[in-house]
């Protein structure tokens, strides 16, 4: 098991003042060898720390000699790090993305209800697509690797593949422990697998099961984070939580479950009306229903009291106008489903192509063109009825929309306005 610290406070601002200094060394090395331009890198430099200076209410998480300082920016002082730095690099429009969630099948044999593929039907693409998309990837600067499914334990040598097609990025891979094993856990470790994302949606083990659509559900995830732990691998959590449980006491009893089974960060996921919520009644969060959540994240992150809980990535905040804002179409991060459509995001099911059917350059640009310029509207919750009543009216069946009718989505669609992070980046 990896020897696992949290930083906050003063511990915080001084490996914050570490992280400046070797920066600045690894920035100059690469100058004096010719391998980056002088022209510029103070301006580099510059963005760099106000990027730093957003995470500043982040719980810092050591694993090892590794710190993550946010969960989709790879682990310092790791290669994949510094290559994600060079997101910043320049002030163009279209800055480059950093991590993508790419899924290697649909199969899995849980039935949660949120599930956002419940409707993607259609077979998994063959594994030389996903493995050209990856090392384009790859190549293009994409430095933080999420691998899904369904189950991918399922299909475990299209992930393994998948994994080994990754020369320079932090890989993470979300499971529900279904078909995990020690020996299989071991080899991911190997091609460089860091840790692995599991789903905790309620405090109790029933309500597990319930949730997830399976008896054994919460014996699967408690056998596999066991199993991780003894391999070396980090082990996080995705928690998608209803409005209810941030006051009655269920928020804070996932967390203590949490701690209890070594998490180290939890993903804390808004519910969305996408997948298998499309079109229902989803709960509505208020103005102070969000500010609620974040103060509750703040606390845990930041208070002395919570100092050795898990770290809250917490979207409502990373997503907040204040902060980055919506970071979907590759403005950070996009999604391909395992049937090969190009997502925005894995909860707005819209598509701008398939892999089998075009080059995967050519969708990307063109989702690109749409995403040129960062927005701060929630488009997965602002569009869901627009894509659902296109959904039914059409007769389709599966998700995401086809190209043409996601066109009708985006064509006319209101981003917002500019997030402060890339408001201000490009002035630096």
């Amino acid at each position: 098991m990896n020897s696992i610290s949290y930083m906050i406070g003063y511990k915080r601002w001084w490996y914050n003042q570490y992280i400046k200094v070797v920066v600045l060394g690894h920035v100059a090395y690469h100058m004096l060898l010719g391998q980056m331009p002088w022209k510029g890198v103070f301006g580099f430099l510059r963005r760099l720390l106000f990027f730093l200076s957003k995470m500043k209410h982040n719980k810092y998480v050591k694993s090892g000699s590794e710190t993550k300082i946010t969960l989709y920016v790879p682990a310092f002082p790791t290669k994949a790090f510094f290559k994600a730095c060079n997101k910043v690099a320049s002030v163009e429009k279209k800055m480059p993305c950093v991590s993508v969630l790419l899924s290697v099948t649909s199969g899995c044999r849980y039935r949660c209800e949120h599930c956002y593929q419940k409707y993607d039907i259609g077979k998994d693409v063959k594994i030389e697509y996903l493995l050209d998309v990856v090392r384009t990837l790859d190549r293009m600067g994409v430095a933080f690797f999420n691998i899904e499914g369904g189950e991918p334990f399922l299909v475990y040598e299209r992930l393994k593949a998948v994994c080994a097609a990754v020369t320079t990025g932090e890989i993470w891979v979300n499971s529900t422990g279904d078909g995990m094993t020690r020996e299989r856990l071991l080899e991911l470790r190997g091609l460089g697998v860091k840790g692995i994302m599991f789903s905790l949606h309620a405090p109790e083990p029933e309500a597990i099961n319930r949730f997830m659509g399976r008896e054994d559900a919460w014996e699967n995830l408690r056998t596999g984070m066991a199993l991780c732990h003894e391999c070396g691998l980090d082990v996080a959590v995705n928690s998608c939580l209803m409005k209810s449980d941030f006051y009655d006491g269920s928020f804070q009893r996932v967390m203590d479950l949490a701690r209890s089974l070594g998490v180290s960060i939890m993903q804390l996921i808004k519910p969305k009306p996408s997948g298998g919520w499309l079109g229902s009644d989803m709960e509505i969060f208020s103005q102070d229903d969000l500010a609620h959540v974040e103060r509750l994240a703040f606390e845990y992150n930041n208070m002395p009291a919570y100092r050795d809980y898990p770290y809250i990535a917490a979207q409502i905040s990373d997503e907040h106008k204040s902060m980055f804002g919506c970071t979907s179409g590759g403005t950070d991060r996009f999604y391909v489903n395992a049937k090969g459509d190009v997502q925005p995001c894995e909860f707005l099911n819209i598509s701008f192509g398939n892999i089998q059917q075009e080059p995967f350059e050519t969708i990307y640009e063109r989702m690109r063109s749409v995403f040129d310029v960062p927005g701060d509207s929630w488009l997965c919750e602002k569009y869901a009825q627009d894509i659902h009543s296109l959904y039914q009216a059409s007769g389709a069946k599966s998700l995401p929309l086809d190209p043409e009718l996601s066109a009708r989505i985006y064509r006319q669609w209101d981003r917002g306005s500019c997030p402060d992070f890339y408001e201000k980046v490009v002035k630096l």
